[in-house]
């Protein structure tokens, strides 16, 4: 992953951004939004919280020997694996085994820091990518796939038109954070204070903003940009009626603080 500042600092000066991230994976962005000089502006509009249940995640890490692969979709769903290991007292040798897919190197950077070696990340960091990595890999294969309570079931449902045997667990849950509803009032409530530009991490962080919005009884200012970490984020905002202004190539972080330089800057 490369660096998340520019060389040359102030290239935001005078712009103010809005960052939906969640609250705990926001810094790093935030900081590097910041070093250029931006004024960050956080309201996360997720918050990550633990699944329904916990049962069906510890019952798959249970029996590691019933998997043969196993794929995981962002670090959220990383960290519950990790905790929910400690939670049971397992090994993660245990899982030695098993080949592990992640979606992206953020994820792929979790896993190693969880003591598990990650086998394959896809050069796009989005599920159409992961799926043409892994080919004919999973072909009757046992597959463990961790993730969100609420996402796409692209992966699944190719896997096992390919032959896989899947079983899909919610490792965790995205919530909107009641603490945001005031604070979009207070941020959007006078023109003079609105950001020139908001960004979205994933689909759940645009559709959260909009529910925010409608909570708080405001309108999307107009002339705010958004922009995208990546395609499937992209086409949720067009599902909302707003065209992004840039997206992020590579699919990350510091992509996306790419982006943002990009569309603020062209008019300069």
């Amino acid at each position: 992953m490369g660096s998340l500042v520019n060389p040359e600092s102030g290239y935001l000066s005078g712009r103010r951004i809005l960052v939906t991230r969640a609250r705990h994976q926001a810094g790093k962005f935030s900081a590097g939004l910041a070093a250029l000089g931006a004024e960050v502006i956080e309201i996360p509009a997720i918050e990550i919280a633990p699944p329904d249940s916990w049962e069906p995640l510890d019952a798959a890490l249970r029996k590691p020997q019933h998997y043969d692969w196993l794929i995981v979709t962002s670090a959220n769903a990383v960290q519950s694996i990790r905790d929910r290991i400690s939670a049971i007292n397992l090994d993660p040798a245990v899982f030695s085994h098993l080949k592990i897919a992640a979606v992206g190197s953020s994820t792929a950077q979790a896993l190693a820091e969880a003591g598990l070696a990650v086998t394959l990340t896809p050069e796009e960091y989005v599920a159409e990518s992961l799926i043409a990595a892994l080919g004919e890999q999973t072909r009757h294969q046992r597959v463990l796939i961790a993730r969100a309570a609420v996402a796409r079931d692209i992966i699944p449902d190719a896997l096992t038109q390919q032959g896989a045997h899947v079983d899909v667990i919610d490792a965790y849950q995205t919530i909107i954070p009641e603490s945001s509803i005031r604070r979009i009032t207070e941020v959007f409530g006078a023109e003079a204070s609105q950001p020139d530009a908001a960004t979205f991490t994933s689909s759940s962080t645009v559709t959260n903003f909009h529910q925010l919005l409608n909570a708080a009884g405001i309108k999307r200012p107009e002339k705010m940009l958004a922009i995208s970490i990546g395609p499937i984020t992209s086409q949720t905002l067009r599902d909302h009626g707003w065209e992004p202004s840039a997206e992020a190539n590579p699919h990350d972080i510091p992509g996306l603080v790419s982006a943002v330089i990009r569309s603020l800057t062209a008019d300069r």
